[in-house]
């Protein structure tokens, strides 16, 4: 017999992420990183800066958190963080090059792990449910 939960959504993304996560969590933390740190450097890559707001979206954390986890980053010399030329209220932050070398073996461990999380699934279905995922983030954000 079903119960509810093995049918519900929210718990079925809830626990897919959860098992997913925990198997490279330990990854992470053999790094050297928490794994906010690790969420941080992770939503940094690829892109110029993103402010604190943006980076705590990202994160799943509040913003006082992720305001003193940038702080402590940036005395590691992995972040640096900026006023907004358009708003002196807003910090910007972005990965320096010794962040991008801390993180780079990472993404590249990161993305091996995916590809053995969706090797049943092949690559078309795979694309498939990344497209459902971020179609259903964009109409919940």
């Amino acid at each position: 017999m079903k119960g509810f939960v093995d049918d519900y959504l929210a718990y079925l993304l809830a626990r897919a992420s959860h098992l997913i996560s925990s198997e490279f969590h330990e990854v992470v933390e053999a790094s050297g990183l928490s794994l906010m740190e690790w969420r941080i450097m992770a939503s940094l890559s690829g892109k110029s800066a993103l402010s604190i707001s943006e980076l705590a979206d990202i994160v799943l954390a509040k913003q006082p958190t992720v305001t003193k986890l940038v702080g402590r980053m940036q005395a590691a010399g992995w972040v640096l963080r900026c006023d907004a030329d358009h708003d002196k209220r807003q910090s910007l932050v972005s990965l320096t090059a010794q962040g991008r070398e801390k993180v780079k073996p990472l993404l590249r461990q990161a993305r091996l792990h995916e590809q053995r999380v969706m090797a049943d699934f092949g690559p078309e279905q795979a694309q498939q449910l990344k497209a459902v995922l971020q179609r259903l983030i964009a109409l919940h954000r």
